[in-house]
């Protein structure tokens, strides 16, 4: 015998994490090992595209061992595969409608089991639906692109936020980070994340809007830095925002990642805040998106 190790199966997986695709191999694979994560993850329609294909396949399994049975299940037509698997649909279900039961030994035992399983089978799904449902998620609303402008006289990364349910978001923290590819002499190419302080990176309290601002001086690492020199280290930034949601009683996260061409050179963002006829402060999130170039892009 030769003292190779087995051969593992691994994977290979599309990846997007932020603005960058990558691939990740050499993954083993282990479907059941993290099973519950990928329930919480995948979209709703793959979800319940997921629960009913398993329940389909016990009802399945459970109906081919019926048809083992001689007999095994009242008023059920001699042979018919398709009795059996809505037999066990009603039992896996507990519906029991009484025009089929059983009525062997080696039936109710059976039946006995598929109930079991049809019980853990509707408190996996309820937990997971209820999980599903009930994670805190904080629904802030970011521009789609961030600027570089000149703000109170001094040139600032900025980029504007809304809380889009206009309730109260306590103890609100935003933090900004520059994603960028460097070389070493050691290890080659990385990526590093190096953080942007923000001029007020906290809110008592966060319930319309928010401009957040990285002041670019000296100490700055987008100091002097042009489109080109950030484009030579594929840089990109990431904005999180986390507080406590008063309405859910729950801590929320938001984040965005916006790529270098989702990045504006001299813009200003439009105003979104006015006053009515009645002399009612009137926020318009219609223009929330909206920026116009500065006199310094005409230069």
């Amino acid at each position: 015998m030769s003292g190779r190790p087995p051969t593992r199966r691994t994977s290979t997986r599309k990846v997007r994490f932020g603005a960058r695709d990558f691939l990740a191999r050499g993954l083993e694979r282990n479907f059941w090992g993290d099973l519950y994560h990928t329930s919480l993850t995948i979209s709703w329609l793959q979800f319940f595209a997921f629960a009913a294909l398993a329940f389909l396949t016990i009802n399945t399994v459970y109906a081919a061992l019926y048809f083992l049975g001689h007999e095994p299940i009242a008023n059920a037509r001699p042979g018919s595969f398709r009795d059996l698997f809505y037999f066990s649909i009603e039992t896996l279900a507990t519906v029991g409608y009484g025009d089929m039961h059983p009525q062997t030994d080696y039936a109710h035992l059976l039946a006995t089991v598929e109930i079991f399983t049809g019980l853990s089978f509707l408190a996996i799904m309820t937990g997971l639906v209820f999980t599903r449902f009930s994670r805190p998620r904080a629904r802030v609303l970011f521009a789609d692109h961030a600027l570089i402008t000149e703000h109170d006289g001094r040139k600032v990364w900025t980029v504007r936020i809304a809380n889009v349910r206009l309730n109260a978001i306590t103890d609100a923290t935003a933090r900004l980070w520059m994603a960028r590819t460097q070389e070493t002499r050691e290890s080659g190419t990385f990526r590093s994340f190096v953080e942007l302080p923000l001029q007020r990176g906290e809110s008592p309290l966060f319930a319309l809007s928010w401009s957040l601002f990285h002041v670019i001086d000296e100490a700055s690492p987008l100091n002097g830095q042009t489109r080109e020199d950030l484009a030579a280290v594929e840089a990109s930034f990431v904005v999180t925002l986390r507080g406590h949601d008063e309405s859910l009683a729950q801590n929320v996260t938001a984040r965005r990642t916006y790529r270098l061409e989702e990045l504006r050179w001299d813009h200003r963002y439009d105003d979104i805040l006015s006053l009515d006829e009645a002399g009612k402060l009137t926020i318009d999130y219609g223009k929330f998106h909206r920026s116009t170039p500065t006199a310094a892009a005409d230069e």
